[in-house]
Order: C-alpha cells, then sequence, then structure tokens
C-alpha cells in the first residue's frame, strides 16, 4: 500500500499516513500545498502575530519541513573560498529553540561551483517520515538522519554536472525516495531504498532537448487504481512506475527547460507549466500509454503560466501566480479565465489553500491572503521585509516562513502544553 495520501482522499477528509497536524514535505501531507489546519492568521508583520522568530545561520531556500513538534531544515555555511558545508537543522516549533545542527556533507565534499542568484546552497525540501528525516542536495547528494540529527545513510555517489546549482526536492513512494537529476548533461530519474540509500532503479530522461536541465519535484499520484511518479524535465513530463521507473507516458512541450514548478492534480487532470524561455500551463489526462502529446492534452494557456511558483487545485478552480506577480483563477476542467489580478511583487515560493483562503508570498517577504473564489477578494497584505523565496509550512494554526536569515512561526503563541523540555 502507498504511504502518501492522495489529493482525493485529503479534500474527503481522510487523515491516514500523516498527522493532522504535520506538513511533512515540500507543499505539505499531499505535495500539493493544501492544508487542513483552522485559526491561521490572516495578518502578520515582523512584530505582530510572531509566536516567535529564531535565527538560521548559513544560506538555504529549502521550505520548513513540520512534525510532531519539530521543525527541519537544511542550509549551507561558509563556501566563499571552496564548497559550503552542507547541514541539517532541528528546532522546536513550539519555541523555536534550535535543538541540533549536522554537517550531513563537509565542504570537502562539496566543491563550490556556480549557482543561480534565486538558488541557495541547500534549496531542496526535506522529508520528514516517523523517525526518520531525509534531506537532499542535488548533485552533492543525498542523506538520512534520525530526529535527533544522527545521521543513518550518506549517499553521494549519484554525482552529475549541475546547472545554477540544485532546486527540486525528492518524493517517497513506499521503501523509495525518488527524485530528478537534471543536470547540464544525460538527465536521469532516480529510486534509493529509503533504508540504506541504495540504488534501487536509475533510468535516463527519455528525451534529449536542447538544454537539459530543470529543477522539478517529482509528485505522486494514482490513476485508475495504478500509482505514478509524475517527473517533469526539459522538453517533456513523464509518468513513471514507481516500481521500476518505466515510463507509462509522456507529454513533449519543445524547447521548455529549467522546469522548476511541482505538478498539480485535480478534477482528474495533472496540471503543469513547462519552463523557460516562456511557459505554457498545460492541462493532461494522464490515463494514456506512451507518447500522448497529440491525444490527451485537454487544455494550455500561457498567460499566466509561471515559471517558478507551482500551482493549485481549489475545488473546481486551479490557481496560479507568475513570477511577475500575475495571479490567475482557471476553471480547472475547460481552462476558462474566472479573474487575473496582479500582485505586488516578484514570486518563487508556492502558494497555501487553507479555510477557503490562499496564501502568497512575495520575494520580499510580502504576503498577500486572498479568498478562494470565482471572484478576486483580498483579504490581507502583509509584509515582513525580508528577502524570502522558501514556500510556508503550516501546522495547527501558524504559518511557519523561512527568509534570508531567520525561521518565523506566525500564529498564537504556543500553550503551556504544547511547550517541551
Amino acid at each position: 500500500m502507498l504511504k502518501r495520501l492522495s489529493f482525493a482522499a485529503l479534500l474527503g477528509g481522510a487523515a491516514v499516513g500523516f498527522g493532522a497536524e504535520d506538513w511533512p514535505e515540500f507543499r505539505g501531507p499531499t505535495g500539493q500545498g493544501h492544508s487542513t489546519a483552522t485559526g491561521l492568521p490572516v495578518e502578520w508583520s515582523n512584530r505582530k502575530n510572531v509566536a516567535w522568530k529564531q535565527a538560521v545561520r548559513g544560506e538555504g531556500w529549502s521550505s520548513p519541513v513540520v512534525s510532531a513538534g519539530q521543525v527541519f531544515l537544511t542550509s549551507g555555511v561558509g563556501g566563499a573560498r571552496g564548497g559550503p558545508s552542507l547541514r541539517a537543522l532541528g528546532f522546536d516549533a513550539a519555541t523555536g529553540r534550535p535543538l541540533w545542527d549536522t554537517e550531513v556533507f563537509p565542504p570537502a565534499e562539496t566543491p563550490g561551483q556556480p549557482i543561480h542568484d534565486k538558488n541557495s546552497p541547500a534549496s531542496p525540501t526535506p522529508i520528514i517520515e516517523g523517525d526518520r528525516l531525509y534531506v537532499h542536495f542535488g548533485h552533492h547528494g543525498t542523506a538520512c538522519l534520525d530526529r535527533a540529527g544522527k545521521i543513518i545513510w550518506r549517499n553521494n555517489q549519484l554525482s552529475y554536472a549541475p546547472v545554477h546549482g540544485n532546486g527540486g526536492s525528492p518524493v517517497l513512494v513506499d521503501d523509495r525516495l525518488i527524485y530528478s537529476a537534471d543536470g547540464g548533461k544525460s538527465p536521469f530519474v532516480v529510486a534509493l531504498d529509503k533504508r540504506t540509500g541504495e540504488i534501487i532503479w536509475k533510468v535516463p530522461r527519455a528525451t534529449q532537448p536542447r538544454q537539459t536541465f530543470s529543477f522539478s519535484t517529482p509528485l505522486l499520484i494514482t490513476v485508475n487504481g495504478r500509482p505514478q511518479v509524475i517527473c517533469p524535465g526539459s522538453g517533456a513530463v513523464s509518468a513513471l512506475d514507481p516500481k521500476d521507473g518505466r515510463e507509462i507516458w509522456r507529454v513533449l512541450y519543445g524547447r521548455g527547460y529549467s522546469v522548476v514548478p511541482r505538478p498539480v492534480f485535480g478534477q482528474g487532470l495533472l496540471f503543469l507549466a513547462t519552463g523557460y524561455d516562456r511557459a505554457d500551463l498545460l492541462a493532461i489526462r494522464p490515463d494514456g500509454e506512451g507518447d500522448v502529446t497529440a491525444t490527451h492534452i485537454v487544455w494550455r494557456t500561457t498567460k499566466g503560466a509561471p515559471l517558478t511558483p507551482s500551482m493549485l487545485v481549489v475545488g473546481e478552480e486551479l490557481y496560479a501566480v507568475a513570477d511577475i506577480g500575475l495571479a490567475s483563477c482557471f476553471d480547472a476542467k475547460t481552462g476558462q479565465l474566472h479573474w487575473q489580478e496582479r500582485l505586488e511583487g516578484s514570486y518563487s515560493a508556492s502558494p497555501v489553500a487553507a479555510e477557503g483562503r490562499i496564501y502568497f508570498q512575495d520575494e520580499e517577504g510580502t504576503g498577500t491572503v486572498i479568498k478562494a473564489a470565482r471572484k478576486f477578494s483580498k483579504v490581507a497584505t502583509n509584509q515582513l521585509g525580508e528577502r524570502s523565496l522558501a514556500s510556508y509550512a503550516v501546522a495547527e494554526n501558524s504559518l511557519f516562513i523561512r527568509t534570508v536569515g531567520q525561521l518565523y512561526r506566525i500564529g498564537p503563541a504556543a500553550s503551556v502544553a504544547e511547550r517541551r523540555p
């Protein structure tokens, strides 16, 4: 049985596999930006509704993950004259108190390489499952730690030539930790044994676009009872069988490269953006076999398609924000545009849906809250005043926000009963 919730199960109120208060991976329990939390704040600043803030050393745009009263991040420390020290960090969720700081890959194993000015040494988001934390640093390697920060295994034998640094996060499927390795040449997708870090399967990308580098995070979906791992890359998106990596279907999209957004799935359709230099937003029926480019694209559009932020399906609507701040609401099944509105700032972080609202955050730490509705209605605009490219984590009644130097818990102060020694 797959150890992941389906999107439909979450919307139906199921809570199998994860605690209702957990945010265990990039974009939460389903990997699609949905939270069942209640009592979330709609107004905040760097002083208002701040339960706590904690300095975070080093550099990193990995998003927080939260589980059983702990918050986890990754970070790169140093690196001015060589490689960074790549580290995993643990914090107390109730107080923000640092619990541990573990070096996973030392500078001798992380040779310095050029990265994009919107990237970092630690951009992929960790995954927490039970008592195991999985951290990924792209071409530098992957590791598993326990909740106390002790390293269980490391694998840095799958190095590849990066372009602009690391980016995409892994996904867990049963005993497999699956991620895309889309570097400067010979891109591939790989599954590691989550217990040992050993390779279970490794498959090359089936297409050879002119520019091979991308940074997307796979998504697990189930179609007609069959699991598929959706893996966008340069030039194409492929659905792979998580057991052996065999390709089930693919859709080609030409020269699209540097694909960043994680796909989303709802209303029987898969939604993704095709990357630079101009993104298309595609709605795809994921029930095909082989090359389904000509038969399974249900609708597509260019205006409002994001290059970096992932999208949201809420009910019958699809929501997106383009990097330039153009937010859009579409009918998910038909692509009919309900509204497009300009939000403040530029966007890299992916939005979150909770309590009938959508939470956006721009690159300067401004959070915009709107109603999830066919008519645009802004609820609040909130300024932290600190640069942030990481996405929200949500747990209990709080938002967890990583900025350039801080980790914030936005929400009411933790109760005495919640605080841990």
